[in-house]
């Protein structure tokens, strides 16, 4: 799934590591656009209009002092760090594989209906190999992995198009191969994490499909634990 940042690129990603850094991270920090413009190697009214744009972009909050501007990062402006460090990883590292830690819970219902639509189903035999089980694996992730979910955006997907029938139009979707494994060690292996381009789950929901059901496979339940290891094609 491409990242989106809006009006915010590499130079106000740099600035946005350089406060967390400071500790906007984990708490509010004080920072000044002296300070800020001399490690950037930029004028004060840069440093200045590159804090405006993270905030405008809600990657940061900030409250002006006569000391200077108290900031603190967002929980996007987090992700959008855990993206530029999974890139990293990619690029030194040779492998940016994402290993994600959750519990299985119940989901709406949703995934059944849309995964057996034949426009979505035609994409999934051709481009995944299988027919998947008219349904998702609904995984509630834990604080530190609903965090790290971004690192996805570093790996290629396979991409599934949106379609249109005499009725409505149906957006793209983004999956991605991962192996299931259960607290018992039993894995799974022909599965993908599936993200459509539009949803209403938040960041620490996953799903997961795959061509059996993975309840009865893996004998799951609700509240089981999980880890979900993320790859790219």
């Amino acid at each position: 799934m491409p990242r989106t940042t809006g009006r915010v690129g590499h130079d106000e990603l740099a600035t946005l590591k350089l406060v967390a850094l400071d500790g906007a991270l984990e708490s509010r920090t004080t920072v000044t656009c002296s300070a800020l413009a001399d490690r950037l190697d930029a004028s004060n009214q840069t440093a200045s209009r590159r804090l405006q744009r993270l905030e405008d972009a809600e990657y940061l909050t900030r409250e002006v002092t006569g000391d200077g501007q108290i900031v603190s990062l967002t929980e996007a402006g987090e992700r959008a760090l855990q993206g530029e460090y999974a890139d990293y990883r990619r690029l030194f590292e040779g492998d940016a594989d994402v290993t994600l830690r959750g519990t299985v819970t119940s989901g709406m219902g949703e995934g059944r209906h849309y995964i057996s639509l034949p426009g979505y189903m035609r994409q999934f035999r051709e481009r995944l190999g299988y027919e998947p089980f008219p349904g998702t694996l609904n995984v509630e992730l834990g604080d530190d992995s609903a965090r790290t979910r971004s690192r996805m955006d570093a790996l290629d997907p396979v991409e599934i198009d949106g379609w249109a029938d005499d009725e409505r139009t149906y957006g793209p979707a983004f999956c991605w191969p991962a192996t299931v494994e259960t607290a018992d060690g039993e894995r799974y292996k022909e599965a993908h994490v599936i993200a459509p381009e539009r949803t209403h789950h938040d960041a620490d929901q996953l799903e997961v499909i795959a061509p059996e059901k993975l309840r009865e496979t893996l004998a799951i339940d609700d509240g089981d634990e999980l880890e979900v290891h993320v790859s790219e094609q």
